[in-house]
């Protein structure tokens, strides 16, 4: 292999491509991003096993070939290099050597045989979304999940396609999130899958400035991908395992009765939530009293060790009275993912699960489930 790349060019393959490689003990490879040339192109591509991301570059390519070369020392080259410089690299008996300018260096490297290969999804649904809607969605419920081996459905984001919609849900047992993005196309049939949440984060990560992202899966793994804009070839592709099993049936869980709700300034609740949290003691604990004659909602905690903790704001309130306490971090972290300038909290009594909206968007939902004190 020989080629000659910018070196801003490379360095943003190696950003991209290097996030998932492995600090495996038993495979060491895993360490080793893979480098191909074919044709005009240079593609580097790394994988954990259970991930696997693969990007491409327009190259000068002088000879055809491949190796794998250690991640950490061989970016940490690159990031050295006169950014806008060409770099040349020639692969020697899985020895590479490395020129810009004044810089050289020999890195050693391992067969390119021995790295495992990354699956494709060759058959299975396809559908086409605009990034920046999609990876607005995706942000606002990937940090759900709950990370557990017993019930494993639930550590991942959900994906359900219907008509021209999709539905992104995820819940960790004591809350739950669920944003619609709605598709410029129709699917033909309904189908979904189950994302690893550490999945889903490197696709936030990893695909930003394209248009338009394709997603293609089948029953086992999925496939996002972004292509270049100057031809139809891809730029960037990850590919993920998919979470085994039947998603909860979490629309059960959503309040569709309730007896109070309350029209609150996100930003002054939120603000006055973090200041309760300060004294919420062991269980994280606020109380919320909704008083619907006053029109005001009072916030209050205690810590038996560091004091306690009350303010009141104005609110717009219907309904009843109701007392009720939360988790402070699964309110804040819910509302920090609404944009919107007031949001509707709404509520069935003291031991139902509270519903969080933002004002004008019934896109995106938030419920929480209560501190039950009795």
């Amino acid at each position: 292999m020989k080629i000659k790349i910018l070196q801003n060019k490379i360095r943003e393959g190696l950003s991209v491509s290097g996030r998932v490689t492995s600090k495996s003990v038993s495979l060491p490879i895993l360490k080793n991003i893979y480098m191909e040339t074919v044709d005009n192109f240079l593609s580097l591509s790394s994988t954990d096993l259970e991930v696997g991301v693969k990007w491409w570059s327009l190259a000068k390519v002088s000879k055809e070939g491949k190796t794998t070369v250690p991640y950490d020392v061989f970016s940490s080259f690159i990031n050295l290099l006169p950014e806008d410089e060409k770099v040349e690299m020639e692969v020697d008996n899985d020895n590479i050597s490395v020129n810009c300018g004044d810089y050289k260096t020999k890195i050693k490297g391992l067969s390119a045989e021995d790295f495992p290969i990354i699956p494709e999804v060759k058959d299975g649904k396809e559908v086409e979304l605009k990034t920046e809607s999609f990876l607005s969605g995706l942000r606002q419920v990937v940090g759900v999940p709950s990370n557990t081996k017993v019930k494993p459905e639930i550590s991942g984001v959900y994906f359900s396609f219907k008509g021209n919609s999709l539905k992104l849900a995820a819940t960790d047992s004591y809350r739950l999130a669920e944003k619609t993005i709605f598709m410029d196309e129709k699917v033909k049939d309904e189908f979904s899958f189950i994302l690893p949440q550490k999945s889903a984060k490197e696709v936030l990560n990893i695909f930003d400035s394209e248009e338009v992202i394709e997603i293609k899966f089948d029953s086992n793994q999925v496939l996002f991908q972004a292509k270049m804009d100057e031809m139809d070839h891809p730029k960037v592709q990850l590919v993920s395992k998919l979470i085994e099993g039947d998603y909860p049936d979490y629309k059960a869980i959503i309040p569709e009765k309730t007896t109070t709700d309350v029209l609150i300034q996100r930003d002054e609740f939120l603000n006055k939530i973090k200041a309760a949290s300060l004294f919420s003691g062991k269980v994280n604990e606020i109380t919320l009293k909704i008083d619907t004659g006053s029109e005001k909602i009072k916030i209050l905690s205690e810590d038996s060790d560091l004091g306690n903790y009350e303010t009141e704001m104005s609110a717009k309130t219907n309904g009843d009275n109701v007392d009720i306490s939360f988790n402070h971090r699964f309110l804040t972290e819910g509302l920090k993912e609404i944009k919107s300038s007031e949001v509707v909290l709404y509520l069935d009594g003291e031991s139902d699960p509270g519903k969080i909206v933002p004002v004008g968007n019934d896109e995106f939902l938030y419920v929480v489930m209560p501190i039950k004190t009795s």
